[in-house]
């Protein structure tokens, strides 16, 4: 199975020198027993960034998709998530995703949410600092991190994190958190880059499409791409897996991706990483 030679996904270059496709392909949600069969069909589609978590139950069913592609390992971005009733565990924890998705390695792991209730993340951070020391993940970060959570757990680490994934979509930016971790050196990857759907109504949105010949969601995906925002949609349907890849292809002006991120409603969708505080367990 090769890339499609006509889609060309830019790539992120993280602090460490580790390149990211910045268009990946996110699993939340997909029920395990349809995970492989769903996974091999982004890979199919050219996708080479899958992003799973323990939390998802789904990380078997991605190896065994990679597994059965036949496409080397080093040309597939790896993606997993340490689970939050798991922080005091992190070395344990991740060798049973690594296992779980039969691998030697993973490329990028990521402490899920903060849960600051705990008090566990940056124990859970010199974990992972190890874990990478000793080459078993490419690149470390963490997820749903806030200003403050960031503050603390650079006040304890020996490396800043890769990558700071947080809800963005048009309605919900998180623009100063965003420029927070770009000051940083930190990636900055978008969850939820279509508002789970509610931002593709936008008459910007489709107004635009209109104009380039495009799908709401490729638009969307576009103005992130313009950021330097690595983005994770998902999708079970074929066709919507390669439209989302063309994203890759549609070039916004700046006053286009301006009239985009005048849509910032304060809409979150998610939890708040202030408070979430659920087990994943």
């Amino acid at each position: 199975m090769s890339q499609p030679q006509e889609i060309t996904i830019p790539t992120v270059t993280l602090n460490n020198g580790v390149q990211i496709p910045q268009l990946g392909f996110g699993v939340f949600q997909v029920p395990p027993e349809e995970t492989q069969r769903i996974v091999e069909g982004a890979l199919e589609a050219g996708y080479r960034h899958i992003d799973t978590a323990a939390a998802y139950r789904n990380e078997a069913g991605v190896g065994a998709a990679i597994a059965a592609s036949g496409i080397p390992r080093g040309e597939i971005f790896i993606t997993t998530k340490l689970r939050n009733g798991e922080q005091g565990m992190a070395h344990q924890a991740f060798q049973n995703s690594r296992q779980a998705l039969g691998l030697d390695y993973v490329d990028l792991y990521l402490i899920h949410w903060p849960v600051p209730a705990q008090g566990l993340f940056t124990e859970a951070w010199k974990a992972m600092e190890q874990l990478y020391a000793n080459n078993q993940i490419r690149a470390i970060g963490v997820s749903n991190f806030l200003a403050d959570h960031l503050d603390t757990l650079l006040a304890a680490a020996d490396i800043v994190p890769a990558v700071n994934q947080i809800e963005i979509h048009p309605a919900f930016q998180q623009q100063e958190l965003a420029a927070k971790n770009r000051s940083l050196g930190i990636a900055v990857e978008a969850y939820s880059p279509l508002g789970q759907g509610a931002d593709l109504a936008a008459a910007t949105v489709k107004s635009l499409a209109a104009k380039y010949g495009a799908t709401p969601a490729q638009v969307i995906l576009a103005w992130h791409l313009s950021q330097g925002t690595i983005v994770i949609p998902k999708s079970v349907q074929a066709a919507r897996m390669r439209e989302n890849l063309g994203a890759a292809a549609v070039s916004l002006t700046p006053a286009e991706v301006a009239e985009i991120t005048e849509l910032e409603s304060g809409a979150r969708t998610g939890g708040d990483p202030t408070v979430a505080a659920h087990s994943q367990m």
